[in-house]
C-alpha cells in the first residue's frame, strides 16, 4: 500500500517566496475549471495535490488566488472554535448544501476521541505487522535505553524494536497532515541518544523529511492510506468517494508495505 515519492527537495521554513508556488496556482485553476460545480476543503486539496506540490506549497498558492479573486472561499465553523475554509470556482453559486455536507463529513472524522483512535490503531497496525518482518517489541513509550534516559523534553519513542541484532525508534504517524518536523528533529535526536536506528512509518512524507531522517541514519517508511478501524468501512468509503481522501479499512499491513521496508533497510545496509 503506497510508495515512496521522488518529490524535490523543498525548506517549508524558507522566507523567500517558492517558485513551485506558481506552479501550483496554475495546477490549481485548472483544477478548478474543471470541477466548476464541486466545493472543495483546504486541507483536501493539499492531499490531492501531494503527488505533485507539498501541503504547505498547495496552501500557499490557494491562499494566493484567493487574495487575488480568481477563485472563492468561505470560512465557516466546523467543531467548537475551529474553522473550516472552503474554496470554489466564483461562477459556482449554490455551493452552500455542498459545503454543509462536506462539514458534517469532516465532523465526523475531526473529534478530539476519532483522531487519537486513529493514532493508537496506526500503532497497533503495525504493532501486529512488524513481527511478520522479524521485527521483535521491546517496548513502547519509551523514555530510557540500556539505563539512558531521555531528559531533554517531555518525548518518548513510539516503540522500539529489535530485528537481526539491530535496534530501531520507531514513530508511527497515522494521519493525513505532515509530522511536524520540529517532533523528528528531536526524535531522531532521541534515537542518536540511544544508539538506535530512527524509523519513521507515516502515511506521508515531503522528500525533505524524508532526506532529513536519512542523511541521519534513518528510514522512512510511507504508506499512502490513513488506515481506519476495521469497523468504519462505511465512513472510509464515504471520505474516499465524497472527499477524495487517501483512506483504507484493511485487516492488516500489506505484505508488500513490509516488503518495501525491508527493501529500504537492505539498501541502507549497502551504503
Amino acid at each position: 500500500m503506497g510508495s515512496f515519492y521522488d518529490f524535490e527537495p523543498e525548506d517549508n521554513l524558507a522566507t523567500t517566496r517558492d517558485s513551485k508556488i506558481d506552479e501550483a496556482k496554475k495546477a490549481l485553476l485548472s483544477f478548478f475549471e474543471q470541477h466548476p460545480k464541486d466545493t472543495f476543503y483546504e486541507h483536501q486539496i493539499e492531499v490531492i495535490f501531494e503527488k505533485t506540490f507539498f501541503h504547505w506549497i498547495t496552501g500557499k498558492a490557494l491562499h494566493e488566488l484567493d487574495a487575488e479573486r480568481k477563485i472563492a472561499s468561505d470560512l465557516l465553523p466546523l467543531i467548537g472554535d475551529v474553522q473550516i475554509r472552503l474554496y470554489r470556482r466564483k461562477s459556482h453559486v449554490n455551493w452552500r448544501r455542498q459545503a454543509k455536507e462536506i462539514i458534517q463529513l469532516v465532523r465526523a472524522f475531526s473529534t478530539e476521541d476519532f483522531a487519537r483512535g486513529l493514532g493508537h490503531h496506526g500503532e497497533q497496525m503495525f504493532d501486529a505487522a512488524l513481527p511478520r518482518a522479524g521485527f521483535l517489541p521491546l517496548g513502547r513509550n519509551v523514555k530510557s535505553v540500556d539505563g539512558k534516559d531521555w531528559k531533554d523534553s517531555g518525548h518518548d519513542l513510539d516503540r522500539v524494536f529489535i530485528r537481526e541484532g539491530v535496534r530501531y525508534g520507531v514513530e508511527i504517524k497515522n494521519r493525513l497532515s505532515y509530522m511536524d518536523f520540529a517532533e523528528i528533529q528531536i526524535k531522531t535526536r532521541m534515537c542518536q541518544f540511544f544508539e538506535v536506528i530512527p524509523l519513521f512509518i507515516v502515511r506521508m512524507f515531503p522528500k525533505s523529511y524524508f532526506d532529513y531522517v536519512y542523511e541521519r541514519g534513518g528510514i522512512s517508511l510511507i504508506f499512502e492510506y490513513q488506515l481506519y478501524p476495521h469497523g468504519q468501512h462505511q465512513l472510509a468509503r464515504e471520505v474516499r468517494q465524497k472527499l477524495r481522501l487517501p483512506v483504507d479499512c484493511p485487516a492488516s499491513i500489506y505484505d508488500g508495505t513490509l516488503t518495501r521496508l525491508l527493501k529500504a533497510i537492505a539498501g541502507r545496509k549497502r551504503t
